[in-house]
């Protein structure tokens, strides 16, 4: 087989761990990442939105294979636009894409398709006041309530009492409008998962599950971010949950896909919450994680490129999807004021110090004179791997320890529920 070069769209972490396990398959040819950041090789700042420049860049540089890191490009029709082309786009359709973009549609999906999940009650424009009233009435005061759209992170809202549901219902209001597409949402309690794979629309390759960590600071407190840190794998997830994700998400999921002719193929992600030990899908995301690919794609020993491009013929079942057996801890050191306001610009030092063993996958950097410099809120990601999960984390945090740079910050606790 011919050589391929490929596309990575995106700029994060994500993206670079996808380029660094693109890289190292033999069919791969020059691995581009667009538009990319300092720390990941071949690199090219050129906008992803602009489908027609994209097209021409591939088109000029022989370019086979666009695989997509975020949702946004995946939502404005990245694979509907090179349908037809040469070049093949491994994520799914602008439709399939709605299962992440839109909540109300993703929550009838699962609700047609008996997909295990909370109940919910949607509200589309236009709706009185009298409806939010009565979805209050219908769950009570704990509940949590979803902006429609996407959000980067910031549209899900968990309230517990009135006044926190009038202060999310006040800032969705703000930023989207007095009558923004709205769920109302049972509240559950338990531990969450991620269990991300890729599919082909008819089959699943799952990686192990991992656990990510949204909060700021030590102990889930503080505000929400993208994400401080992730490992795999999890020791929760055990066989019978395993087994009952399956039959309960994955597998009804799947069906329903085939069912109402949805084209999907690219990464699937379950985010899934253990209620009194019955697993609930929260919601779908139509890509891989961020910080769990930094995590998951170390964690995976077979040919990524190969199992993409045997996913985007249908013979996903076909592929040789060999796992580790080893541990892996992501630590994300972001900038002082993340994610709120934050400065940028400061040299990072101690890089060369960082064990062989050890990764470091970049989410925010330029260069400058041949030094690395803060350029975002997350900054870098530090993944430690081990035999053992303590020898994991005690990797993962010694070389956090290597690196500095002015006001970096990282929570000291990532991991420790695993434990």
């Amino acid at each position: 087989m011919n050589k391929i070069n490929v596309v990575v769209i995106g700029s994060g972490g994500r993206e670079h761990a996808l380029s660094w396990k693109l890289s190292q398959s033999p069919l791969a040819g020059t691995v581009y990442t667009i538009p990319g950041n300092a720390g990941i090789p071949n690199s090219v700042n050129i906008p992803v939105n602009n489908f027609s420049e994209l097209q021409s860049f591939c088109v000029a540089n022989e370019v086979g294979l666009i695989v997509v890191g975020p949702e946004v490009s995946l939502s404005e029709g990245i694979t509907d636009y090179f349908k037809g082309t040469p070049i093949k786009v491994w994520g799914p359709d602008k439709k399939a894409a709605k299962l992440e973009s839109s909540k109300i549609f993703s929550k009838q999906f699962m609700h047609r398709n008996k997909v295990s999940t909370a109940k919910c009650i949607n509200l589309t424009p236009p709706y009185a006041q009298a409806d939010i009233e009565d979805a209050i009435r219908y769950f009570g005061s704990d509940m949590v309530i979803k902006y429609d759209g996407l959000a980067a992170g910031k549209g899900v809202f968990i309230c517990r009492g009135l006044k926190e549901i009038f202060v999310a219902l006040e800032e969705i209001e703000k930023k989207y409008g007095v009558e923004a597409p709205l769920v109302f949402e049972q509240l559950l309690a338990g531990p969450e998962l991620s269990f991300i794979g890729m599919t082909d629309g008819i089959d699943v390759k799952l990686f192990p599950a991992s656990q990510d960590h949204k909060r700021l600071m030590d102990g889930d407190s503080g505000p929400n971010t993208g994400g401080m840190g992730a490992y795999t794998p999890v020791k929760i997830c055990t066989e019978k949950v395993r087994q009952d994700v399956m039959a309960n998400i994955i597998e009804p999921t799947l069906k329903g896909l085939q069912k109402e002719k949805i084209d999907y193929k690219g990464f699937i992600y379950f985010g899934v919450l253990l209620h009194k030990d019955k697993p609930y899908l929260l919601e779908y995301n139509v890509r891989l994680g961020d910080p769990e690919a930094e995590v998951l794609l170390p964690a995976l020993k077979s040919d990524l490129l190969k199992a993409i491009l045997m996913a985007l013929d249908g013979k996903l079942s076909e592929v040789d999807f060999t796992l580790s057996k080893s541990l892996f801890v992501d630590v994300v050191l972001c900038s002082n004021g993340y994610p709120g306001e934050f400065k940028k610009g400061f040299e990072i030092s101690g890089l060369q110090n960082i064990p062989d063993d050890v990764l470091v996958f970049h989410s925010a950097t330029t260069e400058k004179k041949g030094k690395f410099l803060t350029n975002g809120g997350r900054v870098l990601n530090v993944i430690g791997k081990g035999k053992s999960f303590v020898q994991a984390r005690d990797s993962a945090y010694h070389a956090c320890e290597c690196i500095s740079f002015d006001g970096m910050y990282y929570r000291h606790d990532i991991g420790a529920k695993n434990l």
